[in-house]
């Protein structure tokens, strides 16, 4: 018969084993007996791409943000488990339980208000977390290909977000700047303290924007050093001696997902190579051209290593998912040669300019909306339809011209009719 603790490491296994796209949902659904929860919100900067993984309610789940995850995880501060009976959460205050992993990750359970929670439960979540947290650094060392996809394209999709937001708040703030500072107006005091209060408001947006940038980039030379960590372990134990040649410390920041490629693909590389014939030494070195990250490995060995060679295909296919190349080149008696390159700019998405007989009269209506640069309500208006009606057929918009966001849309369309 099994025992309640070996219920447990089952229910926790099942949770591990999912994928990183549904870990939240499986994590949620072990936990909420434990601890009834509205919702439940992970927060790790080990996934660039989507550092947040949530699953519950949708009016926390659909607008929760890195920066409320941010700031909670400040206030947490060390290991042990913190409870904030106002935390702000999706734009509002919510009773949370705050647990934190040796990685820096983030588990948040949200609306808990009146639930008292034991210590000894508060302590065997903690345990759990920490498991489930390392998984989760574990599968993005390892990500597939179809997840290394995802990912960039999250980026993609979240950096316009970001340059959208930024510009229209900017430009808002900006004008209010002007008006305000016109001598067209009376009583300065009042004038200054708005000024001051957009002033500030503007300075906010921007620590919003740098700090998303910070979780979505990484500079080159500590995501090196991080590599040279991971092989630690190796180079101590396994027998092999590994130089490492730095990249420029002032080199360009690498997108989170190419640098968590590149360290990964690095130690399936360095894996692969202890396991020939003859090799003991391997010549690690990284550089950046501005364009890309270059990766090169030679060891000194027989030199007859290929692409076929065991646990070298999957690396390609890696490299591959990220627009990059991945060469073998041997010389008998000498030792291999792995070049790794790695764009550090997904390709730009193809963009289509659909005939009108692809669009309905309703999405030509819109869109020609748009292109004035009204917004959602404005549109709804005009149309006599939804705001979510109108989502929904900018939705349609973009998927029928191949573009990410609406500034896009938006110069598309003045680009045809130019």
């Amino acid at each position: 018969m099994l025992s309640p603790t070996d219920d447990l490491l089952d229910d926790v296994r099942t949770v591990i084993s999912q994928s990183l796209l549904g870990i939240a949902a499986a994590l949620s659904d072990l936990l909420r007996p434990m601890v009834p929860h509205a919702a439940l919100v992970i927060f790790t900067e080990d996934c660039t791409g989507r550092p947040q993984k949530k699953a519950g309610a949708a009016r926390i789940v659909e607008h929760v943000t890195i920066a409320e995850l941010d700031e909670l995880r400040s206030r947490a501060g060390g290991l042990q488990p913190a409870r904030f009976d106002d935390a702000t959460i999706a734009g509002g205050a919510h009773p949370v339980v705050v647990f934190t992993a040796d990685t820096a990750a983030i588990l948040v359970l949200v609306d808990v208000d009146g639930v008292e929670i034991a210590d000894d439960t508060s302590a065997r979540i903690a345990r759990i977390w920490q498991l489930v947290a390392l998984s989760i650094r574990q599968q993005v060392a390892t990500a597939s290909p179809a997840y290394l996809a995802d990912s960039r394209s999250a980026s993609r999709e979240r950096a316009s977000l970001i340059a959208d937001l930024t510009d229209a708040h900017a430009t808002a703030l900006e004008s209010l700047l002007v008006v305000l500072r016109s001598p067209q107006h009376g009583d300065a005091a009042a004038r200054q303290r708005a000024i001051d209060i957009a002033a500030g408001a503007m300075v906010s947006l921007r620590a919003v924007s740098d700090r998303d940038r910070m979780l979505a980039e990484e500079p080159v030379h500590s995501a090196f050093e991080r590599l040279r960590d991971d092989l630690a372990p190796l180079v101590r134990h396994g027998g092999l001696d590994v130089e490492f040649v730095p990249p420029p410390a002032t080199g360009r920041p690498l997108p989170g997902e190419v640098a968590h490629a590149a360290r990964a693909v690095v130690r399936g590389a360095v894996l692969a190579l202890s396991d020939a014939d003859g090799v003991d030494r391997v010549r690690i070195q990284w550089d950046c051209d501005g364009s890309n990250l270059l990766v090169d490995i030679r060891d000194n060995g027989a030199g007859d290593l290929t692409v076929e060679t065991p646990g070298l295909g999957q690396l390609a296919a890696r490299v591959a998912v990220l627009d990059g190349s991945f060469t073998v080149a041997g010389t008998a008696g000498w030792g291999s040669q792995l070049q790794i390159t790695l764009p550090l700019d997904a390709a730009a998405p193809v963009i289509n300019v659909p005939d009108a007989g692809q669009l309905t009269p309703r999405e030509r209506d819109v869109l020609t909306l748009l292109a004035e640069g009204a917004r959602n309500r404005a549109i709804g208006v005009a149309l006599t339809i939804s705001e979510n009606t109108v989502k929904f057929h900018v939705a349609n918009l973009l998927h029928k011209t191949g573009t990410t966001s609406r500034a896009q849309l938006v110069a598309l369309v003045a680009a045809h009719a130019g």
